[in-house]
């Protein structure tokens, strides 16, 4: 079933990310990454406003591997 989209905004695409419109049967990332961040951290949109008194991030992991991931 086709997409129909209205406006789009694309601020970034970093050098493993896929940007797809319309059908689509398998997208496969050939990269992975772990990122920390506090509350409010990810925020999207043109005006964006975060309170947080106190924010606190664990980042204490005890795995070895979380992603395999394999190819080119």
């Amino acid at each position: 079933m086709p997409a129909i989209l209205g406006a789009l905004k694309v601020i970034s695409v970093g050098s493993a990310g896929v940007v797809h419109i319309g059908d689509v049967a398998v997208i496969a990332p050939k990269a992975t990454a772990k990122t920390y961040a506090g509350s409010g951290s990810f925020n999207t949109g043109d005006f964006p406003s975060s309170y947080n008194v106190v924010s606190a991030t664990n980042t204490n992991d005890q795995d070895i591997f979380d992603e395999n991931v394999t190819g080119l």
